[in-house]
């Protein structure tokens, strides 16, 4: 058997190779696509008679061909593998050459446009990875013949090919045309692996392509990028993102351009805008500016550069830039905030344009969207805080839902701590209903109702959460309130003795129903007042004209708010100044109008004074810079009680890394600190540049 079965081994060989002999000669006679066809029709005629022969030579494969192999001789095989040993040795080497150049020009014909049979490339790459043999293990495919003869000669020509091309279409057309072109050449060799060649190619022909299409013309592409971006075309800026991220490090230079572009960008709006206000500049025109920019670059980053984490930091850092350092905030870093802060203060105070619930909270995202990127938190803080309780304590709110709303959003963005006070703020409005209702059924239950002859509501504000500071001025409650004042009083005080009770008349308002002139309606008019209107309008009950000086000594205002306060009567010719005199002037006289005329029969005549507005701000800026500088006391103390001894350096980079989601401080307001800190004996200075805590 041992015999028998080598001699019919030997003569399987010898009948393969004068059969592939033949197959040899008669493929001398085709070139190109014949050749191709003939290589196909041949192999696809050879494998099959393997399969049959395989089958035939069953017993020798189990038997003899085993046995062999078991013994170590690997150049012994199973019939079908034989086949395929002696295909590529007698015949395949021999016309691989001309075979690959054949299919090479095929494919060039195929990105030529012309149109071609797959089938049949397809066919020949089958063969050739079929012919990957492992010689320790026939049963398995290796793609060494694949790799060798036909991927290696593909990727060099593709790589030719497209360096050609490139070249010459760039010469010859614009760089959106070419990196349309670029596009769509990707898009087929991408397809080309689906159609024919085997999976293991994709990664290094898209390699080589990318190379050659985007790396080889990198630079060129970068260059057009500031020109897309200043005509806005997305498409094509889509496409450049798309073809540059392909490559390593191709799209870095990119970010660092439209970060500028943004910021330019935004820098111009508010330059545009301020010139154009001056300085009566509208919170909503400043923040539409803002967010009108920022939309058209969030919308450009998300649709063109897909969202891309650089971009995003990129077009972070851009909005960070111009909303804190612009034209606006050339004076003062604070003013972004502030004017943050009076916008959201328009949105959420009663007017007739109120928006609905819907627009009202997109807005109020619009809002935060600004906020995100203020540097100085604080500010806002602050302003936000004082309008809030203006908006309360005048119940111009324009809903309570709307309010917490957005000290949920300013939560969320900053902290429990950030919020705290405002969330009090509410307490304390639900706590002064409660003390109104006490107070209304305790005066009902001892006085007699004809004594109750004043509609009397008050609120009772805690000093440490509210941001109301009594004003530098006497005044003299009038007659016809002192009653109703001292019943509150005592009726406070028996509730609550340790408390001290500050009454802030600025803020204080009431309605006067003025009888003696008659509107269209034959109805008396309603004015509505503050407090210290009231004390100046009561008086004429007793009598039709008063002087300056009597109507001071009546009130005990001081000349600022006296002044303010009839100007604003005098305005609105409920008193009329006598005389050619100004308001204030010493010996000026003020009748009351007899013959009061207006349109509407509430009358408000509580408007707030420039003067008061302008303190108002001025005295916010000056509690922000104390609460900075006790800020970063603090912060430097919890430090060095931590640390007990540090650097200069050290401690200043902590300090800043501990508050800057507040603000960011300057190095000498940290410095002037810790002198103080060191003037008060919490820190002592040691070896020059550091520092110790002191118990």
């Amino acid at each position: 058997a041992q015999l028998l079965g080598a001699e019919l081994y030997n003569k399987l060989i010898e009948y393969l190779e004068k059969h592939l002999e033949n197959i040899k000669l008669e493929a001398g006679q085709f070139v190109d696509e014949g050749l191709i066809k003939y290589y196909i029709r041949s192999w696809n005629r050879y494998t099959t008679g393997a399969r049959y022969l395989n089958h035939i030579f069953e017993y020798l494969n189990r038997h003899w061909v085993k046995r062999e192999r078991d013994e170590g001789r690997r150049t012994v095989y199973d019939v079908n593998t034989l086949c395929l040993v002696k295909w590529r040795s007698v015949f395949f080497d021999s016309i691989q050459s001309n075979l690959m150049t054949a299919v090479l020009k095929l494919i060039e014909k195929q990105r030529n446009g012309e149109s071609i049979e797959n089938t049949d490339i397809k066919n020949v790459v089958g063969s050739f990875v079929n012919l990957g043999l492992d010689e320790h293990d026939s049963r398995k495919v290796s793609l060494s013949v694949y790799k060798t003869y036909f991927e290696g000669p593909f990727i060099t020509s593709t790589e030719a090919y497209y360096k050609d091309e490139s070249k010459r279409f760039v010469a010859e057309n614009s760089v959106v045309d070419y990196m349309k072109k670029a596009e769509v050449r990707l898009q087929e060799e991408a397809g080309r692996v689906q159609l024919y060649l085997h999976q293991s190619t994709e990664k290094i022909l898209m390699r080589t392509c990318e190379t050659v299409l985007i790396y080889d013309h990198a630079d060129l592409l970068r260059d057009e990028f500031q020109n897309l971006l200043e005509t806005n075309r997305q498409e094509d800026l889509k496409r450049m993102f798309s073809l540059l991220s392909r490559i390593q490090n191709g799209l870095e230079p990119l970010r660092g351009k439209f970060e500028t572009h943004v910021r330019k960008q935004g820098l111009a709006a508010i330059e545009k805008l301020a010139n154009e206000a001056g300085e009566n500049l509208d919170p909503k025109a400043y923040a539409d500016a803002l967010l009108e920019v920022y939309r058209q670059y969030a919308h450009l980053v998300q649709y063109a550069f897909n969202d891309d984490t650089d971009f995003v930091k990129s077009l972070d850092n851009a909005c960070r830039e111009f909303i804190n350092r612009n034209k606006v905030c050339s004076q003062s870093s604070s003013k972004s905030p502030e004017l943050l802060a009076k916008y959201s203060d328009a949105l959420l105070k009663k007017s007739g344009k109120s928006a609905e619930d819907s627009d009202l909270d997109a807005k109020l995202n619009d809002i935060m969207t600004i906020f995100k990127y203020i540097d100085d938190k604080d500010v806002f803080q602050k302003f936000y805080t004082r309008m809030l309780s203006r908006r309360l304590v005048h119940g111009t709110s324009t809903s309570d839902d709307a309010e917490s709303s957005m000290i949920s959003k300013l939560k969320e963005a900053c902290g429990h701590e950030y919020t705290s006070k405002l969330q009090r703020m509410f307490q304390d409005m639900n706590v002064s209903q409660d003390l109104q209702i006490q107070f209304r059924e305790a005066m009902a239950k001892n006085l007699d109702p004809s004594e109750l002859t004043i509609d009397f509501t008050i609120l009772v504000l805690g000093t440490n959460f509210w941001p109301l500071t009594p004003i530098n001025t006497t005044f003299n409650l009038p007659d016809e309130l002192v009653k109703t004042f001292e019943r509150f009083q005592s009726f406070y005080q028996s509730k609550h003795s340790g408390r001290k009770l500050t009454w802030l008349w600025q803020l204080s308002k009431g309605e006067l129903k003025a009888n003696y002139p008659k509107s269209s309606n034959k109805v008396g008019y309603t004015f509505q007042v503050s407090t210290f209107q009231m004390a100046i309008l009561l008086p004429y009950n007793n009598g039709d004209t008063y002087s300056y000086e009597q109507l001071q000594q009546i009130t005990a205002l001081n000349k600022e708010y006296l002044v303010g306060s009839l100007s604003i009567l005098v305005k609105a010719r409920v008193l009329l100044l006598e005389g050619s005199g100004e308001v204030g002037d010493p010996g000026t006289k003020y009748t009351l109008n007899m013959d009061f005329k207006n349109k509407k029969i509430r009358v408000n005549l509580n408007v707030p004074l420039r003067s008061e507005q302008k303190q108002e701000t001025e005295t916010t800026h000056k509690t922000i810079e104390e609460d900075r500088k006790m800020l970063m006391q603090s912060a430097i103390v919890r430090i060095m009680k931590a640390r007990k001894v540090l650097k200069h350096v050290v401690l200043v980079q902590e300090t800043i890394a501990q508050i800057k989601s507040r603000f960011t401080p300057k190095v000498p307001e940290i410095k002037k600190c810790i002198d103080f800190l060191i003037e008060k004996e919490y820190l002592e200075r040691i070896d020059g540049d550091r520092y110790s805590y002191l118990a």
